[in-house]
């Protein structure tokens, strides 16, 4: 831990992904609940935020994982944050001058931008730390995340409800820009431009290099697998978490926010204690035991009508489910080409998002077939078997090589 934050470039990655994560959350409220007044709580408005939050997901994914291998990692961070702060600052403008509309665009703009980014921060935490150090390094990743999901619903609402849209839009201005000017004093070392020994090849050809790296990796072809089978069990139980409170515990529909805050409490508590002992525990147990306990605890929930013992379910599910998702974060990064990070994150984002939303869009056909509690024990052996298979995961101390790839991967434009 003590070698982390002594690291220049990691604490202020850290500090840049504290001043975005405070952002989106701010972003997120705020427009929720300007398009519920504008729109009079209309659903296909509301709706129509998470669609454009999730489209590029698919349509620019894979595109935003090339380019962000071929490109410098830092520059694209930073002109992340200044397109951000741009399409804002024009957003803010036109909010002004009366079309209230135009706030969609600030979440189709981000979510864009992000696909470029992300791939790119994890470039520059391969670079910057031995691979020894990268399970400690997710698990604060994992930690800072969770943090937010405990605090950033109420940091948002609060700035909204408080001083309104204007006030959230230059909150957002100032963030976006902080955030960019501290990238800016990431060391030149991580910002090295890609191998320029290879010839430059067209989008199509790296984006088939990708794929071929993947299909060439058993590790890579498991880790697959389990993310869809995970994502599947989660489509399932995400639409009808409110169903488990208003039908089995007999609450009202308002007390999912607190079994909401007590998962995000249990997975904060677990991203602090994978930091401490990762590399001491075997990766593949600890994410065997948190998918398998993650299964367990979906039995329990439908089960149970207590609301104690659902509560203390979810606590100790967040807190495992933080320790598997770190191990899995760090087998990516550790075990992965460096130039071939973003289109591993561009082929297993859209995988996991596809197989979420299937789930979702079967699940209440499946639960008006049968029950509830059919639907549960479903997605729990869906997580189950998800726990076995990664067990097959060969983690090794060596990266899949780019050798065992039969297309060559070319990245020489830069940003």
């Amino acid at each position: 831990m003590r070698q982390l934050f002594g690291n220049r470039a990691f604490v202020l990655l850290m500090v840049s992904d504290f001043m975005q994560n405070i952002g989106i959350w701010i972003r997120n409220m705020a427009l929720l609940f300007f398009i519920m007044e504008k729109s009079n709580h209309d659903p296909v408005a509301v709706s129509l935020l998470t669609v454009i939050e999730y489209v590029p997901i698919f349509v620019i994914s894979m595109i935003g994982g090339v380019l962000a291998d071929r490109w410098r990692p830092k520059r694209t961070m930073i002109w992340g944050d200044v397109l951000s702060f741009l399409s804002i600052l024009l957003i803010l403008f036109v909010v002004l001058a009366g079309y209230w509309q135009a706030v969609f665009a600030v979440m189709l703009v981000s979510a864009v931008v992000s696909q470029f980014s992300q791939p790119s921060s994890m470039k520059i935490i391969k670079r910057c730390l031995p691979d020894e150090h990268v399970p400690a390094a997710t698990a604060l990743s994992q930690t800072l995340m969770s943090l937010f999901i405990i605090l950033g619903p109420m940091v948002g609402t609060t700035i909204y409800q408080t001083f309104g849209l204007l006030a959230s839009l230059i909150s957002l201005l100032v963030l976006f820009a902080a955030s960019a000017i501290v990238l800016t004093f990431l060391p030149s070392s991580v910002d090295q431009a890609p191998d320029t020994t290879e010839s430059a090849g067209s989008l199509l050809k790296d984006m088939k290099a990708g794929f071929s790296y993947i299909a060439s990796s058993r590790l890579l072809k498991v880790l697959l697998v389990v993310y869809m089978v995970l994502a599947l069990g989660s489509g399932l139980v995400q639409p009808l978490d409110i169903f488990v409170i208003t039908e089995r515990l007999q609450l009202d529909m308002s007390s999912v926010q607190w079994f909401t805050a007590l998962e995000g409490l249990g997975m904060l508590i677990g991203g602090l204690i994978a930091a401490v002992i990762a590399g001491k525990v075997k990766g593949t147990y600890l994410l065997f035991a948190g998918l398998s306990f993650l299964g367990l605890s979906t039995f329990v929930e439908v089960l149970s009508q207590w609301p104690m013992l659902t509560g203390t379910m979810r606590f100790l599910t967040g807190v495992l489910m933080a320790m598997a998702q770190t191990v899995l974060m760090a087998v990516m990064m550790q075990q992965v080409d460096e130039k071939f990070i973003g289109r591993l994150g561009g082929v297993m984002m859209p995988v996991f998002t596809g197989m979420m939303l299937i789930g979702s869009g079967f699940t209440g056909w499946y639960m008006s077939a049968t029950s509830i509690v059919v639907v549960y024990f479903t997605a729990g052996a869906l997580f189950l078997l998800s726990s076995f298979i990664s067990m097959k995961l060969p983690i090794s101390r060596e990266p899949v090589q780019e050798a065992e790839a039969p297309v060559s991967v070319n990245a020489t434009v830069k940003v």
